[in-house]
Order: C-alpha cells, then sequence, then structure tokens
C-alpha cells in the first residue's frame, strides 16, 4: 500500500526575514514514514521546514507554507491507500508580506491574519480521497472530546490525540503519549514511548485495528 504522510510545521511569511510558525520538530510525521516502510509499503511524505534527513525510501516532497502543503498534497493524495495528517499546519497567516524588513518605529505592531487552508477538512470533500483517513489533534484541554468532535467534523478513520500540556512529551521531545479515538467512541492510549515505537503501533493499528 502507498501511505501519504504529513509532517513538521509550516513557516507563514511576515517578511523577508520573519514568519509566524510553532514548535513542531516533524519526529513524529518521519517515524510514521519509517515505519511504514519498515512494514513493506511505500510512504510520500510532505513536509515542513525541519531538521531532519528524510527516510530512506520516501518519495519525499519539501515545503514550507500552509498553501503549499495544500497544493502538494492535492498533487499526490490520489494513488494513496492511507493518508496521515501529522504535520502542524499554521491555522492563520499574514494578509500581507511585507516587501522590505519591517522596521522597529512603534511600541506595538499590528498583523492582520487570515485563515489557511484546511488540509485536512479537504481530503473527502475536495481531494476525493475514500481510503483510511488519520489526523492528529494537539489539544491542551478536553483531549479526548476534542478529538472525538475532529473525527466526525474531518470524517476521519483515526485521531490520535496529543496533550500538550504535559512536561516533557510531544512538541522538542524524542517522546510522547497518545491516545488513540476511533468511530463510536471507542479509545486506546498508548503510554509514554520514544516517537519511533508509537509510530510502529500507530501504522500496527492502522493496518490490523485491534478487535471492537
Amino acid at each position: 500500500m502507498r501511505f501519504l504522510i504529513t509532517a513538521g510545521p509550516t513557516r507563514e511569511p511576515i517578511d523577508p526575514v520573519r514568519f509566524l510558525s510553532n514548535r513542531s520538530s516533524g519526529r513524529m510525521g518521519y517515524a510514521l514514514a519509517e515505519a511504514a516502510l519498515g512494514a513493506g509499503h511505500e510512504a510520500v511524505l510532505i513536509s515542513g521546514p525541519a531538521d531532519l534527513p528524510a527516510p530512506d525510501g520516501a518519495r519525499f516532497i519539501a515545503v514550507e507554507t500552509a498553501r503549499q502543503m495544500f497544493d502538494a498534497v492535492a498533487s499526490h493524495i490520489t494513488g494513496c491507500q492511507i493518508a496521515i495528517f501529522a504535520a502542524a499546519v499554521a491555522d492563520y497567516r499574514p494578509v500581507a508580506v511585507a516587501e522590505q524588513k519591517i522596521k522597529k518605529t512603534g511600541a506595538r505592531l499590528t498583523l492582520e491574519l487570515e485563515r489557511t487552508e484546511d488540509i485536512l477538512g479537504s481530503v473527502r470533500p475536495k481531494f476525493g480521497f475514500s481510503g483510511f483517513l488519520v489526523g492528529f489533534a494537539a489539544e491542551s484541554e478536553n483531549l479526548v472530546a476534542n478529538a472525538q468532535e475532529k473525527l466526525v467534523r474531518k470524517q476521519c478513520d483515526l485521531v490520535i490525540a496529543n496533550d500538550i500540556s504535559q512536561p516533557g512529551i510531544g512538541f522538542d521531545s524524542l517522546e510522547n503519549a497518545v491516545t488513540l479515538c476511533l468511530p463510536g467512541g471507542r479509545t486506546r492510549v498508548l503510554p509514554r514511548q520514544p516517537k519511533t515505537d508509537l509510530a510502529r503501533a500507530i501504522i500496527e493499528e492502522i493496518l490490523h485495528p485491534a478487535p471492537q
């Protein structure tokens, strides 16, 4: 089977030297691509800026902005049977990007922002994807409730909920702990462990779901 996996942050430019972004390292998405390849499958990895080597054997597409990631997913999702959206895509971007570096002139600076493309929400209705769809939910409160709502709203088969309020895991860490949120309100906790081990467990869940 062929997996499409997104990873890393996006960068939304403000001017030639500044951008809006987040703390995503890309490690989870890269580990998922490696796990899919290790299980004998193909992987298309679409990644925002990440200081990580591309997994051997993956078809690697580097992007920077949310719009570029949207376009890359639209171009490469055809022919994939499983799509995992692990990237931490910016929700907003500046309406206008300054052509020159913005100078420090006053005590305050106001930026007008607009919503970025809803990549995960476009997979079913716009891209026509009918395969197994996996989303991620990074939450600081109401972890399972928010993830289950996202699963329904985005028409996912699985949402992986990540509690970002827990210190020492998640962003900027080699380890994480997640809750697998499945249709019908079912959940399964994967305890704290290296992201490489989590990735293998997630791929196993996708390929061989646990009995209900």
